[in-house]
């Protein structure tokens, strides 16, 4: 097709998973409804813990701050577009908004990887040098590393959006995914999308990879200082102190690995298959984490069961008063 004959996109279509027969539109648009709604709960009670009980000003949970907020965003940011199209059967999405949507799935993406990366050099620092843990990371300190860590995660995505945006988007328009993303609109590009593909992979990796060398440092210290101890009740607390955050980022990081491994030993799923396990590892973890949270970091369990009773002692009290 001649440049001058070719008409440039103004809209994108999301095909999300494009093998699902039309009498599970319905079911899928509730699967996703209900999974969008838990994540707010859960986020939103987070936020409404920390906001009311002083006792979680700690360096250790504003860095879980910093990890529900980005979780909460990034639902909100793809969310509510793919269950309009199982429900509504609204599925297109203009090339601007599309483009906003890249950019905040790969910034909050970036986000997320960076903060990660603070919970692990803060469990890094309580275990391996217990007595210079308060020096070091202060909630002063925490709060200044948290807002880098939202600056710096600008730029690798803003670069992949800048280059990608201007691109000749003339031919198909129907995106193979639930949310627009660098790879499943540049594929749609009526040229060679090598130039702009190389330097957003080297961007994706230094922003996943250079986290996660840390993270698995640190783990690995981690390990060698509890080993170390000698009062097995000692070695297990330490370990339950981060088996938390241990958790939070498997979630994040081992699907990835998967898929990204797979995809380079020749490993190769349906399409279908595929964006299921992109939306499991995009979608569940922010949906899981303040179930985590709550459940397995103690000060926050506390919280959580201080909360519900002050919930119940005035309807007790109001009992009282009526039975009187």
């Amino acid at each position: 097709m001649s440049e001058g004959n070719q008409s440039r996109v103004t809209e994108f279509i999301l095909a999300g998973f494009t093998g699902l027969h039309p009498e599970y539109f319905g079911l899928v648009s509730a699967v996703l409804f209900s999974v969008y709604l838990m994540t707010v709960i859960g986020n939103v009670t987070v936020f409404i813990l920390f906001a009311t009980n002083r006792c979680l000003h700690k360096p250790t949970y504003c860095i879980i701050l910093n990890l529900t907020a980005c979780d909460l965003l990034f639902s909100t940011t793809t969310l509510p577009k793919i269950i309009s199209k199982y429900w509504f059967q609204m599925g297109t999405i203009s090339f601007d908004t599309c483009f906003v949507q890249m950019y905040l799935v790969h910034y909050l993406g970036s986000v997320n990887s960076f903060v990660l990366f603070l919970m692990a050099f803060d469990r890094y620092l309580a275990i391996c040098h217990p007595l210079r843990y308060a020096l070091i990371l202060k909630l002063s300190t925490v709060v200044i590393l948290s807002v880098t860590a939202w600056i710096v995660a600008i730029f690798f995505p803003l670069m992949m959006v800048v280059r990608a945006y201007p691109l000749p988007y003339c031919a198909s328009n129907i995106i193979h995914h639930c949310y627009c993303d660098h790879i499943g609109v540049t594929v749609l590009a009526c040229t060679d999308r090598g130039p702009y593909a190389f330097p957003a992979f080297v961007g994706a990796m230094i922003t996943l990879l250079v986290p996660l060398a840390f993270i698995v440092f640190s783990y690995c210290s981690i390990l060698i200082a509890v080993s170390k101890i000698a009062n097995k009740k000692n070695c297990m607390k330490s370990m339950s102190t981060c088996s938390t955050q241990l958790i939070i980022i498997s979630l994040y990081y081992l699907p990835r690995c998967f898929v990204y491994l797979a995809s380079n030993v020749g490993i190769t799923f349906s399409v279908d298959i595929r964006i299921l396990i992109i939306v499991l590892y995009s979608l569940v973890p922010p949906m899981v984490n303040p179930l985590i949270y709550c459940f397995r970091a103690k000060d926050m369990r506390m919280c959580l069961f201080k909360q519900f009773h002050r919930r119940k002692q005035p309807a007790n009290n109001q009992v009282l008063t009526i039975s009187n």
